[in-house]
């Protein structure tokens, strides 16, 4: 009499399934900090300067600086230059760091004794923040 056996042979698929979601991350997570970092470049350039004109030298030039509150006013471009974004390789990438490296991107940011604050950082974070987690949302509902 003839004999059939069947045997199924399942290949783990979780490896692949969890590299798939980490490169998902990854680009969410990017995509989150260029977000962030465009909207903050956006509200310095585009900013109404709105507070205390006044000349400054070398060069030569007129700058109107922000009012207290509003983001700072662009006069140079170095602050916008210097506002970068770092994917955490230790974390597989899956974190990232929106940083202004201009030396005086925290008395701008949180102020000083002398001078209220001008933020930049924080509301362009706070502008983004639905968007990121909507993002978030369907990115995990298409997997």
């Amino acid at each position: 009499m003839a004999r059939v056996t069947t045997k199924i042979v399942r290949k783990p698929r979780t490896q692949a399934v969890i590299k798939d979601y980490e490169g998902s991350l990854r680009a969410l997570v990017g995509r989150a900090g260029n977000l962030v970092r465009n909207t903050a470049v956006q509200s310095i350039n585009q900013g109404a300067a709105s507070g205390v004109t006044y000349e400054k030298y070398n060069p030569r030039r007129t700058h109107t600086a922000s009012a207290a509150g509003q983001p700072p006013a662009t006069d140079t471009g170095f602050l916008v230059n210097n506002i970068v974004i770092t994917m955490d390789t230790a974390d597989k990438g899956l974190s990232v760091n929106v940083e202004s490296r201009a030396d005086y991107s925290s008395f701008l940011e949180f102020g000083t004794s002398k001078m209220s604050a001008r933020p930049f950082m924080q509301p362009a974070l706070e502008e983004n923040r639905a968007k990121i987690n909507r993002l978030a949302k369907q990115m995990v509902k298409a997997k």
